[in-house]
Order: structure tokens, then sequence, then C-alpha cells
């Protein structure tokens, strides 16, 4: 089974995106998108450095006017990471965005308008290189979807991408990202499972609008999960209503918890219980952010208290194991310092600081 369904995700495409490829045996990529004001261009920029730092490896920003188009060309120049352009509606934009140097754009030939719209949007990518990402979402399905199969469904999903494909294909071009979103999470695993053999395309994986920190995360891992364990998708974004930095943080331990990316830090941590004699939840919330910073492929765990807390640090590349007021630290099974309470996440960056030598 590993066998074939690695074949389906390595038998597609290889679609160049700036400086980054995704499809056939390249990694798969974390993408996010930005919530600033795309016209704003430092503060976009700020934010997509940021994301930078998280891990981002692609970043996409609205574009709902042509101020924000020509800011494309301010903000490539002092990003690092290829840049999507999301459009909708307008035809100019998408061509605005290419001209002003996006590395891919992403729309919907439904809503951009008459064949000759789409055209035109077809014939500037083909001249500056720019792959299309075909975007589908449950939300905006064609209503002679929904009539056809009696509401909004995985098959009129994918019938509605598929489409789109063609409608694009019929004018002489092929680099082409498929997505088809939808926030109910078993559709969108059905959806994907439905069209990985019908298409060459590479697939951008994500639940669409997911929800908050808590219920976005949940219902991104349990439908990321389901679908990559298949084999299936090559990039994609965990959707969350929040700071986009916590979609790099959620989409890099999800790729690593199921094995498919490597590198990172991991961090456990114990549930806490009255055992606990120290602050184990905010100690562990800001070792999670300190070791995310490093890309030391290791385990680190927080452990409150000395019942199960040195057995399990030990198990560990690096650990702390609370006890009254202080803890100690342990690397490679081995107690080698014991610290004050308040010292604990400074002694682990120490650590991590001296991690290769």
């Amino acid at each position: 089974m590993e066998q074939n369904t690695k074949q389906i995700r390595e038998l597609t495409k290889e679609i160049r995106i700036g400086d980054r490829v995704i499809g056939g045996s390249y990694p798969i990529l974390i993408q996010s998108m930005t919530n600033t004001k795309t016209q704003d261009v430092d503060a976009t920029v700020e934010q997509i450095l940021r994301l930078e730092d998280a891990g981002c490896e692609i970043v996409r920003c609205t574009v709902p006017d042509m101020e924000a188009a020509k800011a494309i060309g301010e903000i490539k120049k002092r990003i690092h990471i290829p840049l999507v352009a999301d459009i909708h509606f307008d035809y100019r934009l998408a061509i605005a965005a290419m001209e002003n140097g996006a590395d891919k754009i992403r729309i919907n030939p439904g809503n951009i308008g008459s064949d000759e719209r789409v055209r035109a949007v077809v014939e500037k990518a083909k001249e500056y290189h720019v792959p299309i990402r075909v975007g589908v979402n449950s939300g905006s399905l064609e209503k002679k979807y929904i009539e056809k199969y009696n509401g909004v469904t995985a098959e009129g999903l994918v019938e509605s991408a598929l489409e789109k494909v063609a409608m694009i294909e019929q004018f002489g071009y092929d680099q082409l990202v498929i997505s088809i979103k939808s926030s109910d999470v078993m559709m969108c695993v059905k959806a994907h499972e439905l069209i990985a053999d019908k298409t060459p395309y590479p697939l951008h994986v994500g639940i669409t609008e997911a929800g908050t920190i808590i219920s976005g995360n949940i219902k991104s891992s349990i439908g990321l999960a389901l679908i990559l364990n298949q084999g299936i998708g090559n990039t994609i974004r965990v959707s969350l209503t929040g700071d986009p930095v916590e979609e790099i943080r959620s989409a890099k331990i999800i790729l690593k918890t199921l094995g498919i990316r490597k590198g990172g830090a991991e961090i456990v941590s114990c549930p806490t219980c009255g055992r606990t004699q120290i602050d184990l939840i905010r100690l562990a919330n800001e070792a999670e952010t300190l070791v995310s910073r490093y890309p030391y492929d290791i385990k680190v765990a927080v452990m409150g208290c000395v019942v199960n807390g040195p057995g399990e640090a030990k198990e560990a590349d690096l650990g702390i194991a609370g006890g009254l007021g202080c803890g100690v630290i342990i690397k490679k099974g081995e107690i080698i310092r014991k610290l004050p309470e308040e010292e604990l996440l400074a002694g682990l960056k120490e650590e991590l600081d001296n991690w290769q030598a």
C-alpha cells in the first residue's frame, strides 16, 4: 500500500513556482496567506518575513484592487519566498499581478468572466511563465453542480475543478496546480480521493475556513492526515483564524508527525496534575516557541513532576523535569544541571544553542 500511495504524489507534474518546485518527487511545501492589507507594503513584508522565519515556503496575498497588484512588485523586492497573487472576479488584476512579479496566480475561472477574459489571463501567464492555481471552494460551487448532485458534494467539487482545468488547457497551457477545498472535512477528503487519479497536476491541500486555533487545528490535522497519508497532496496550508505564523507551526508538526518531513525539534509535555510544582503550562508553551526556531531533528521533553518526569525526559534528546520550584536539565538520558524554575528555559536555550558542538 505504501508504494502505491507514494506513486500518486510522485507521478504528478512538476510545476515551478519562483525558485521552488512542487509535484513529482519534490517535498511537500508549506504555504500560508497574509492577513494584512496588501496595499500596506511595510505591514505585508513584515508579516511575510515572520512567516519565512517560521518556515513558510510559499506565501499568498490577496489582490482586491489595482493598488494591491502594483504593491506586489515592491513586496517581492523585500521577501525571499515565492509570492502567489489571489485573484477574484477582475481578470485585469490577474494580468497586473503577473506584470508586477507574482510567481503564481490563484484564480477561479468561473468567476473571472468570459472565455476571452480567461484567455487573456492565460496568455499573460504564458508570456511570464507564471503557473495558475485553479481553486474551487465548496462555498462557491456553481448552481449546476449543486442541482446535479442534490447539494454540495465531493463529486461536484471534482467535476467543477476538472471543468476549470479543461478551460485553461484549451488555451494551450498546462502549468497548473489544483485546489479543491471544503470546510466539511470528510467531503474534502473524499474529493481529494476522487480527483487524485483523474489529473496529472499537483494538488494544494487544505481544509478551508477551518476555524480558530483550536478547532482549526483539529479539523486540519484530521483532514490533512487522511489525505496526505494516502500519498495525495504536494503543498499544504493549515487555515486558521489568527496569526498566520501559527499555520506554519501547525503544518510543520503535521508533516513531521506523519513522517513526511524531518527536521525541527519535537516537544512532548505532560498534561499536568496535582503533583506539578512548577508553572508547567507556561514553561511548555515557551519551550515550544523556543525549540521551533532550531532546525535540529530532536525530541525535547518538558515534564512537571518527579514521578514520570525524569524517566520520560531521559527518553528525549533534551528534557526538563520539574520539582518544587526548580527542575533538572536532562541530556541524552543524563541529568546535567539543576536550576531554579525561573532559569529552566534559559538553561534549555543554552543547550540548544550549543547542540551541534
